[in-house]
């Protein structure tokens, strides 16, 4: 009971916020790590990928079959249900834009102060994916970041917490355009992108551009929510 009252008390208690120059470094150092570290940071959006399919896959009524995280950075997330219909649709859309999506969320969090609190939630989102994963470098992977996640949340102070914390913010939001750029003018017949062209008729890139465009409007959102001062001046 004291460790569910302390990690009820850091979920709730509102940190410092960060100076506006920390803040911009770790944007800065999110920035380089997806420039120069790309497959470890990939796996990342991997994650958040098919943790997005697996939730709107459930919300929409799909069975839930597993997901799976492979050593090539790639990601798999089975379903069972109608191939065709809205909610093939919303599942299929809902891969490349969760990390954004996620990353957003987490923005608000961390700008309001709850920084122990965002990254308890991704630990959190971490453990729910280790029970759907069904494959062991998925299993070891997931598992070794929510561990750390936590770790780091439990016993570091309140000031590496929130540069943790914005530097995940960070990854989720600058790393999610990337995937979808690859994939842009590519021809992958098992992509989201062609299930869904295959579906609804309408073409891949077309879906490829939609994707960018939320992308990038939830990166904006996420900076003015995290450097309020550059609307001011």
């Amino acid at each position: 009971m004291d460790v569910l009252t302390q990690l009820w008390q850091r979920l709730i208690q509102a940190g410092p916020r960060l100076p506006e120059p920390l803040v911009i470094g770790a944007a800065l150092l999110a920035l380089a790590l997806v420039l120069v570290v790309w497959p470890a940071v990939r796996l990342l959006t991997t994650i958040s990928h098919e943790a997005g399919h697996a939730l709107v896959a459930r919300l929409s009524g799909r069975q839930l079959a597993g997901i799976r995280v492979h050593s090539d950075t790639s990601g798999l997330t089975v379903t069972r249900g109608r191939p065709r219909g809205p909610g093939m649709v919303l599942t299929l859309l809902a891969g490349y834009p969760a990390p954004a999506v996620a990353g957003l969320g987490l923005a608000w969090l961390v700008s309001v102060g709850h920084a122990a609190a965002a990254l308890w939630l991704t630990v959190f989102g971490l453990a729910a994916v280790l029970i759907w994963t069904r494959n062991l470098y998925g299993l070891f992977v997931v598992g070794l970041l929510a561990i750390g996640l936590a770790l780091a949340s439990w016993y570091a102070q309140p000031l590496p917490v929130s540069l943790l914390a914005h530097l995940l913010v960070w990854l989720l939001l600058l790393a999610a355009p990337r995937p979808v750029l690859e994939l842009t003018g590519r021809r992958r017949p098992g992509s989201d992108a062609a299930q869904l062209a295959a579906i609804t008729r309408v073409p891949g890139l077309v879906w490829c551009l939609l994707w960018l465009a939320v992308l990038v409007a939830a990166a904006l959102a996420g900076a003015i929510l995290l450097l309020p001062g550059l609307l001011v001046r």
